[in-house]
């Protein structure tokens, strides 16, 4: 049964044998025509048997591999590579079916490819998640054709996998990586000038732009024939939690992602930051009630221990109570701590309702209120205007672009620092702001 499960017949088959009832039905009118069609018939069933021992002879092997990551990253494009390899002895056309995850729902995925033999052949193909989990791959299906191309058969290599889908470690190593980096703002991480010098001496390096020029040490510039600097220590052990709202304002999806899932892989990479710069990173998620809590630390294990409890977490579809999360807050957090809240403000009414509830916590805490630019409205109000209707949709468009600059201001005038930010500019805006607020001494 293996034998006819795995047997399939090919479009030359059928136009073939189409051809061949089409000459047989003409041989009724034309009597001297039956003997060719005859013996075409005869021909092309020999090719088909030919054809079938051909594919089906011991000899033909061809392998497959599939090499997949240990963990795909989170709104990030993951390289997977097919090998293939035909140890066979004739030459193969190859059509290749790898069963994707039903997350990605792509139901047409398929790659062809002509093989001669003992050829190896590798090819890659990315793939982009947009949600967390565990991903499931499934078989790899191969179809193979001879030059003849009258039947194909099908082997099915058993590569099942399962993998999970993390916040974005490609992101959190290229971020780390830029930031420590010489090269560092020219990836918009940026360099910011130090105001005073109050930390402790620790050693001589190279000049690198955006430095404070008057740290340079003429002495060392002048035996090293380029500019020289006097690098001082931070302060270190500092507190940095990531505060995240799970409730139903962080759903909106940009670019595949829901802002919740911005918010995870931002909190990951300046974690892993903070963890560098050798402060204490921590992490707490709320909705109407607190969810996940990392207290502040700096030992080896806690970036997994963050990554393990983001890769965990989930929406809601509940108004966040900002009240509970500040009283979790107030009792599990100890200490002056620099607070990174990711949660995302529609309208004046939104913030005037949770105001109370953030200038307790920035009368205690470094408050940093995190929240997006629709980036979809935005792009409305640079559009043409041809109808009535498309004037009301633009002014309507520029009124809610101008709320969100309202809300910037109405957290300022209560001394509470803001970043309104789009979505894909979210990590690399936190990232500036903590090492903004570090070299200015304020944590």
């Amino acid at each position: 049964m293996s034998f006819i499960r795995n047997l399939f017949l090919t479009n030359r088959f059928f136009y073939i044998a189409a051809a061949l009832t089409g000459a047989m039905m003409l041989a009724y009118a034309f009597p001297f025509l039956f003997a060719v069609v005859k013996t075409g018939c005869i021909l092309f069933a020999v090719l088909c048997i030919i054809d079938t021992i051909l594919l089906y002879n011991k000899s033909v092997v061809v392998s497959v591999e599939r090499d997949i990551p240990s963990v795909l990253s989170l709104g990030d494009n993951n390289t997977i590579t097919l090998s293939l390899l035909n140890k066979s002895r004739i030459k193969l056309i190859i059509e290749l079916i790898d069963e994707l995850p039903e997350q990605f729902q792509i139901r047409n995925f398929m790659l062809q490819h002509t093989l001669f033999p003992d050829q190896p052949y590798q090819k890659t193909y990315s793939l982009r998640p947009v949600t967390r989990g565990e991903y499931i791959f499934g078989k790899v299906h191969l179809y193979l054709t001879t030059n003849l191309g009258l039947v194909k058969r099908r082997i099915s290599s058993a590569l099942e996998a399962s993998v999970p889908v993390y916040p974005s470690i490609i992101q959190m190593k290229k971020y780390e990586l830029k930031t420590f980096a010489r090269t560092a703002t020219e990836y918009g991480v940026k360099k910011v000038r130090r105001i005073g010098h109050s930390y402790e001496f620790e050693h001589i390096r190279q000049y690198i732009r955006g430095d404070d020029y008057r740290s340079i040490n003429w002495k060392a510039t002048g035996r090293r024939a380029h500019l020289m600097i006097n690098q001082y220590e931070d302060e270190k052990s500092q507190q940095v939690y990531c505060i995240i709202d799970k409730s139903r304002v962080m759903h909106m999806p940009f670019h595949g992602l829901s802002l919740f899932d911005y918010a995870v892989n931002a909190s990951l990479v300046i974690s892993n930051i903070v963890l560098g710069k050798q402060d204490k990173a921590g992490l707490i998620t709320f909705a109407e009630t607190p969810k996940a809590l990392v207290k502040a630390e700096r030992s080896k294990t806690q970036l997994r221990k963050i990554l393990d409890t983001l890769y965990k977490e989930k929406e809601g579809a509940v108004e966040a109570n900002y009240e509970s999360m500040y009283m979790t807050v107030r009792n599990f957090v100890n200490g002056r701590s620099l607070l990174f809240l990711y949660t995302n403000f529609e309208s004046t009414y939104a913030l005037q309702r949770v105001l109370p509830q953030l200038r307790k916590l920035n009368d205690q805490h470094l408050l940093v209120v995190i929240f997006f630019e629709n980036t979809e409205i935005t792009t409305r109000t640079s559009e043409g205007v041809e109808t009535l209707e498309d004037i009301y949709t633009q002014v309507t468009a520029e009124q809610y672009i101008l709320t969100k600059a309202q809300l910037v201001q109405q957290l300022k005038q209560h001394g509470i620092m803001s970043i309104l930010t789009k979505p894909e500019n979210l990590t690399v805006t936190t990232i500036n702001k903590y090492l903004e607020l570090k070299s200015r001494g304020m944590i």
